[in-house]
């Protein structure tokens, strides 16, 4: 997957692999269509930080999760 081209499936492509690699629970609660191309450049670096991680903390995960957040609701 090219993830230098900014797109909505790009966006739902991390989203996935961040919640599979947090093992979310509540994965539902976070759809990809709450986060427009505009959050590309912040969600990309969040993937990147996750992907390349082997294991994350509980804070770590915490921090994703909240950066997530808000990144949504803005």
């Amino acid at each position: 997957m090219d993830l230098s081209q900014k797109s909505q499936a790009n966006i739902e492509y991390m989203i996935e692999a961040i919640k599979n690699k947090l093992r979310m629970a509540s994965g539902a609660a976070m759809q990809s269509s709450a986060f427009s191309v505009e959050q590309y450049e912040d969600l990309h670096d969040i993937y990147e930080m996750v992907m390349n991680k082997p294991n994350l903390s509980i804070s770590e995960v915490e921090a994703v999760v909240s950066e997530l957040g808000r990144l949504r609701s803005s």
